[in-house]
């Protein structure tokens, strides 16, 4: 999000929405019958929950397991493709669809008051660092640098928020399941750190922080869940968004379906769930177990699990985060970290001063690394099917490499 004056006190002030160039046509009329035809129905729909947990008259289900992770409708009266309140003139489904119709440039116009150019591979950007947790401790329980866990700490601890919405592992951590949950102390931080590779809707802790009385939070998720935000507070659907103070987006290709636990990793190579200690990806699956085992599986092994709901997804790079993060590079201990808002520069700015973080210039330690984003960035962006309404326009090939003049 974005803010009048750059200091982060004035994080919860809410800046006057971009127009919204879905809205410039009239009314805002859509309702569940065009969010289910056009984002649901086609393939778009990434299984943000954000249409869920928007819903005033609760009638918008979902289910959290294999199999699941689309929304559908639970009454019966119209059937599944249509909403009696949305007869009636309910549209907050749609309003909080970051896939809906014309959600990129409305999130743009609200988070940076400008479309993004078209050199603009991985979306708008203040700066791109090397990042990693000063805190020895956040550096080796986090993933990579510790940046997520890091950055969620200070916030915590400076009173800017007061929960964060966050990934956690169901049970004692064995199961590998993930599941969506509220960290409101450091320790709840660094219990939820690591990345999983599967789906977690974190959204849907939204009602239990609410339930909690928590209301400054932060929002880490893929770009599929942070574009909700700005998109939220851009077409007005209400009080949901306004408790989102900061959104922490994870650079993020796929996820895969909770069944290649069991069906790859057991049933070829033998390591089951509770045997994991850590996973990563870094050209290879990774993945460390607690006997002290280290593995690695090719990655066009586990395309067969991709998850349906990344099938179409355009955003790599979380492009709607006020901070957006990864591992990628040759760094396996630093975080690639981008910059987007005036909010996230001063949160990392803040940081720097009281020592809580490191940081490094991306483009000369490691120009590789913003290399391989725009690749992937361009890669994801194409996967936009050219039928579906509204954007992303897909992104031209790269131009071709010169070729290298004979020696003389």
């Amino acid at each position: 999000m974005t803010v009048t004056d750059p200091a982060i006190d004035s994080a919860a002030d809410q800046p006057a929405p971009a127009p919204d160039f879905t809205r410039q046509e009239g009314r805002w009329t859509h309702q569940w019958a065009e969010l289910y035809a056009e984002v649901i129905d086609s393939g778009l729909c990434t299984g943000c929950s954000a249409c869920v947990i928007s819903c005033p008259h609760d009638v918008i289900g979902y289910h959290h397991r294999e199999g699941g992770y689309r929304p559908f409708h639970l009454e019966d009266e119209l059937g599944p493709t249509d909403c009696v309140h949305g007869q009636k003139g309910c549209t907050s489904c749609t309003r909080a669809c970051p896939r809906f119709r014309d959600w990129e440039p409305t999130a743009e116009e609200h988070l940076f008051a400008r479309a993004r150019e078209k050199d603009e591979i991985w979306g708008i950007a203040e700066q791109v660092l090397l990042v990693r947790a000063a805190d020895d401790d956040v550096h080796q329980r986090g993933q990579d640098g510790g940046l997520v866990s890091a950055i969620l700490i200070w916030l915590l601890e400076e009173g800017y928020i007061d929960g964060a919405l966050v990934s956690q592992l169901e049970g004692d951590g064995s199961s590998w399941r993930a599941k969506p949950g509220v960290a409101t102390t450091p320790e709840e931080v660094l219990d939820a750190a690591g990345s999983r590779y599967t789906y977690s809707a974190n959204w849907l802790a939204y009602d239990e922080a609410r339930e909690r009385g928590l209301e400054k939070l932060a929002l880490v998720g893929m770009g599929c869940q942070t574009s909700a935000a700005p998109v939220m507070w851009s077409r007005k659907i209400g009080k949901v968004g306004k408790p989102i103070q900061v959104t922490i987006g994870l650079l993020c290709s796929k996820t895969f379906d909770d069944r290649i636990f069991e069906e790859l990793f057991e049933a070829k190579y033998g390591i089951s769930r509770a045997t994991i200690k850590k996973v990563n990806i870094k050209g290879v699956f990774q993945i460390w177990t607690h006997d002290g085992g280290y593995h690695e599986i090719p990655l066009k092994e586990c395309h067969a699990w991709t998850r349906e709901g990344c099938n179409h997804c355009p955003d790599f790079a979380a492009e709607h985060a006020d901070i957006s993060t990864g591992g990628i590079g040759k760094f396996s201990d630093w975080t690639l970290t981008v910059v987007r808002t005036e909010l996230g520069k001063a949160i990392i700015d803040r940081m720097i001063a009281a020592g809580r973080i490191v940081t490094r210039p991306a483009e000369e330690d490691d120009p590789d690394a913003i290399k391989l984003m725009a690749r992937l960035s361009r890669n994801s962006r194409n996967r936009w099917p050219e039928t579906a309404i509204g954007f992303p326009k897909r992104m031209p090939p790269p131009p071709p490499k010169k070729a290298k003049a004979p020696p003389v």
